[in-house]
């Protein structure tokens, strides 16, 4: 095992070097000039000229790129174009608010995704199957902004306009950090989880209940309630277990639904977070921003992958590396 993941991790090196060539060459023939957003509207081109003298922009683009390669190797992702603050330093005044909505999400998303999806299966073919697919299909299918300001408005601005409405009203803007209080951080997080959570819960029910009904046909569930088992103790530790390699698969896919509903929905909830950041490094086409949040991003889902595989190994001891 330990060979296994010290393989995986010297893998990940030419998959990073190959994101951060795209991701910099991609930015680099993007339209738009960050000199020119700085200079100003009024800019003649002598004082754009000027600018990306200062910033390096005039320089060859190979000779941009070893540069940045190489600082990249030394710990430095460069320095902000519009700030001139480290974009290390950028990215971790940021992280808790993402990795406080990354981890609340999929908690919303796996209490419910994984009952649901087991629940179905059970009751295939019956109401309570058709509901939970049904609302899995159209929480896939729904974009996550549209479905954040249907909440928006149903706890924001009904409970402001109607005395009688029934649902109390939540906080649709920004973040409160559990330095202070408990109740106002997990306030803050309730409705972005909730939208971020249906996209990312419909996909893994969907999973759950075909792979659980694919274990529950098996000889050894039909021995289990031959046998008098109680219908939970069947479902939870034979037929679960069982069908926990493709749950756990999707899950690590769905992580790339995360990264990208994570700048949506932090946008649309005035969260201060690396989602916020990425939008605002892209208007404003500040490379370096953009590029170490890339690689932030890719390395994460790297990093997530790599965790998925060696569960396996603890899922179905079948699996040996």
């Amino acid at each position: 095992m330990t060979a296994y993941i010290v393989r995986r991790l010297f893998a990940t090196l030419p998959v990073m070097a190959v994101v951060a060539l795209f991701v910099f060459f991609l930015l680099r023939f993007a339209p738009g000039d960050p000199a020119a957003i700085i200079a100003g509207d009024d800019a003649t081109a002598e004082s754009i000229a000027a600018v990306r003298a200062k910033l390096g922009l005039d320089r060859p683009v190979v000779e941009q790129f070893l540069l940045w390669l190489w600082g990249l190797m030394q710990g430095d992702m460069g320095v902000s174009i519009f700030s001139n603050l480290p974009v290390t330093r950028l990215i971790a005044q940021r992280l808790e608010p993402t990795v406080a909505l990354t981890l609340s999400t999929l908690f919303v998303a796996l209490a419910l995704a994984i009952p649901a999806g087991v629940l179905a299966a059970w009751k295939a073919r019956k109401l309570v199957d058709r509901i939970v697919m049904g609302f899995a299909v159209l929480g896939f299918a729904m974009p996550v902004f549209v479905l954040a300001y249907i909440l928006v408005y149903i706890f924001a601005v009904l409970p402001m306009r109607t005395d009688w409405w029934p649902l109390p009203g939540l906080p649709v803007q920004g973040y409160r950090p559990i330095a202070e209080g408990l109740w106002p951080f997990v306030e803050s997080l309730i409705l972005p989880s909730v939208a971020l959570g249906i996209t990312y819960m419909a996909l893994i029910a969907r999973i759950t209940r075909a792979s659980m009904l694919e274990v529950l046909q098996q000889d050894y569930i039909r021995t289990a309630n031959a046998k008098g088992l109680a219908t939970d103790r069947v479902l939870l530790l034979h037929a679960l277990k069982n069908a926990a390699v493709p749950i756990v698969t999707v899950i690590g896919i769905g992580i790339a639904l995360l990264i990208s509903g994570v700048v949506i929905t932090e946008t649309v909830f005035n969260i201060p977070g690396l989602g916020r950041l990425t939008v605002d490094a892209v208007l404003k086409r500040d490379y370096p921003i953009v590029q170490g949040l890339i690689l932030v991003f890719a390395a994460a889902k790297v990093l997530v992958n790599l965790l998925i595989d060696i569960s396996y190994a603890f899922l179905d001891p079948r699996i040996r590396y």
